[in-house]
């Protein structure tokens, strides 16, 4: 027994001191992060302290010091309000369509693109595809909001060719919930077929070999090898996209809303600008983005439980 005792601890001793060993091994690439680590630390861990305005009747004039404390008075106002569950019904509506579209599309345009044996053409079109991705909303709204006028390109062809009354596609709540689904898939699929895509690269080419001397075709061979070979990485995007369940692209909506359509468009970041920085609630739009935060952060735990469990993947 005591002779267990005495492995168990010199088991236990080495451990520590070949953790720390490989601690101290890379203490040039640990310098390196440093500076990124400062600013993150400036940049994204100081400002949380901002968070208190949250628990406050905050004045500017006063500061967070000098401004009186109210409790749980604006969370409470928050969950009572109706046009809060209108909001987070959207935000839920855009994030989770917008996941599920950006899974299924690039899932389908890998598989096809894979099946071209014309490497220039198929260069060519990754390349195409993958272009949008880099053109900020900033770009895309201006070039949506001249083509989806009442006059705009689009529907000019519309009336002209099917003879169809021109749409209000930014103006209409139904037609801009889809318009921002579809501009946000189109811009976004490109980048999601890279990742597919470098996962079809990683097969082994011999199960190939092996179903065709087996008298597997191309569809078997995709229905047996491809898919299953590529469910991995996608239960991970799946999973990890969880996290952002509750951001539905501020960037895309702000640039193309108006307040013709709050109703059916506004999500919960459009509403905290509106209310804090336009409107001066500095602390009820405080207290809506914390709620936001930590469902987040919960949601965020739980994706990564989950990619571990079914896909095997983690971090730390």
């Amino acid at each position: 027994m005591e002779a267990n005792a005495v492995e168990q601890v010199d088991l236990v001793t080495t451990k520590r001191i070949k953790r720390k060993r490989n601690y101290k091994q890379p203490w040039i690439l640990h310098f390196m992060v440093l500076p990124a680590a400062i600013l993150v630390f400036i940049f994204s861990y100081i400002p949380m302290t901002g968070v208190i305005m949250a628990f406050q009747d905050y004045k500017p004039a006063l500061g967070m010091t000098g401004s009186p404390w109210v409790g749980l008075k604006h969370f409470r106002y928050m969950l009572e309000n109706d046009y809060f569950i209108q909001i987070t019904w959207n935000t839920l509506f855009f994030a989770c369509t917008k996941i599920i579209m950006n899974l299924i599309i690039p899932f389908i345009f890998a598989l096809l693109l894979n099946e071209v044996r014309i490497m220039g053409l198929k260069r060519s079109i990754q390349t195409l595809v993958y272009l949008p991705h880099f053109l900020s909303w900033v770009t895309l709204s201006g070039i949506l909001i001249d083509m989806l006028a009442q006059t705009g390109l689009v529907n000019q062809f519309i009336s002209g060719v099917f003879g169809i009354k021109p749409i209000f596609f930014l103006g209409d709540g139904n037609w801009f919930r889809f318009t921002i689904i579809v501009s946000d898939v189109w811009k976004e699929f490109g980048f999601n077929t890279i990742i597919f895509l470098a996962a079809l690269s990683g097969i082994n080419p011999a199960l190939y070999e092996a179903a065709e001397v087996d008298g597997g075709g191309r569809f078997k061979q995709t229905m047996y090898i491809t898919i299953p070979s590529l469910v991995p990485i996608a239960i991970v995007i799946a999973t990890l996209a969880l996290g952002n369940v509750l951001n539905a692209n501020f960037d895309q909506i702000f640039n193309l809303y108006s307040p013709l359509i709050y109703q059916q468009g506004d999500i919960i970041d459009t509403f905290v600008y509106r209310e804090g920085l336009l409107s001066g609630q500095f602390s009820f739009a405080t207290a809506v983005n914390l709620f936001k935060s930590m469902i987040s952060l919960i949601l965020i735990v739980i994706s990564y439980r989950l990619a571990y469990k079914f896909a095997g993947y983690r971090i730390f």
